[in-house]
C-alpha cells in the first residue's frame, strides 16, 4: 500500500468514525493508556493558566545560543517549580509557551491558579528575586500570563512511537487564556477571564492593609478591560499585583 493510500485509508477512519468522550476528574500526560490513536478522548474541568515569553527572537538576536538555552531553562524551571509547588500540572511545553491546568471547579482551584501567576511574576519580575537579578544581567524577560476556566477535551495525536506523539488541549478555556495573555504586558503580566474574577477568593481579589496612621483600606487589585472572543465583546481583569515565594 502506497503512503498516499495508508493517510487516506486512516483519514476515512477518523473522519468517518465517531468519537467517544470520557470525563475524568484528572490531568492526562502522554502515556494515559485511557487515550489511544483512534477515536477516544479524555473530558476534564480545570482553569487554564497559560504564560508566554515575548519577544524571544530578540534574545536570539542579542546573545548566542548557549545563552538563550540557558535563560529558556531558567525561566521554566521557575514556572513548573511554582506550579507543581501549588499542585498545577503543566503540559503542552510549546516554544516560549506552557499551560499548566488546575483540576478541579471550586473557588478555591480558581484562586489557587492565580496564586501561582502572582508568585510566577514575583519569581521573574520582582527585584527581591534572585531569579530576576540573574536573568536581567542577560535580558528582563517580559512576559504574560492568562487564565479560563472551562472544559478540556484531550486526545492523542500523531503515530505510534515516543518521538511521533503528543496531545491536543481543546477547548474555549484554553483559547481565551492564550488570548487574554496575549493582551498583557509590563507591569500588567496577568490577565483573566470575567468567569475567574468572579469566582475569585478575597485573599488574591482585594488588598487589605493598614495605612501609616492606623487605618484599614481594601483595593481591589484588578482591572478591567474589553476584547473580543469569538466574535463577541468580553470583559477580562489585568492586574500587576504579585504574591511573594518564601
Amino acid at each position: 500500500m502506497s503512503l498516499k493510500e495508508k493517510i487516506e485509508n486512516k483519514v476515512t477512519e477518523i473522519i468517518d468514525n465517531d468519537f467517544e468522550v470520557t470525563d475524568i476528574t484528572d490531568v492526562p500526560n502522554v502515556d494515559d493508556s485511557r487515550l489511544t490513536f483512534g477515536n477516544t478522548g479524555l473530558r476534564f474541568e480545570a482553569t487554564v493558566l497559560y504564560i508566554d515569553m515575548r519577544e524571544s527572537t530578540k534574545l536570539l538576536n542579542n546573545h548566542n545560543r548557549k545563552t538563550t538555552a540557558k535563560l529558556h531553562m531558567a525561566y521554566f524551571h521557575t514556572i513548573v517549580s511554582i506550579a507543581n509547588s501549588l499542585g498545577g500540572s503543566v503540559r503542552s511545553f510549546n516554544g516560549d509557551g506552557m499551560l499548566v491546568f488546575f483540576q478541579g471547579t471550586t473557588k478555591q482551584s480558581l484562586s489557587t491558579a492565580v496564586k501561582s501567576a502572582m508568585k510566577m511574576v514575583y519569581m521573574l519580575n520582582h527585584d527581591d528575586s534572585k531569579v530576576k537579578k540573574k536573568l536581567e544581567k542577560y535580558s528582563a524577560l517580559n512576559f504574560g500570563i492568562g487564565l479560563d476556566y472551562g472544559k478540556i477535551l484531550c486526545t492523542k495525536a500523531g503515530k505510534h512511537g515516543s518521538n511521533n506523539r503528543d496531545l491536543v488541549w481543546l477547548g474555549n478555556a484554553v483559547n481565551k487564556s492564550v488570548k487574554v495573555g496575549d493582551k498583557l504586558s509590563e507591569p500588567y503580566h496577568i490577565g483573566i477571564s470575567s468567569h475567574v474574577y468572579f469566582n475569585l477568593n478575597d485573599d488574591v481579589k482585594i488588598h487589605k492593609y493598614t495605612d501609616e496612621f492606623g487605618y484599614k483600606h481594601e483595593n481591589n487589585m484588578w482591572f478591567k478591560n474589553q476584547h473580543t472572543y469569538n466574535g463577541i465583546v468580553e470583559d477580562y481583569y489585568y492586574t500587576s499585583y504579585y504574591w511573594t515565594v518564601d
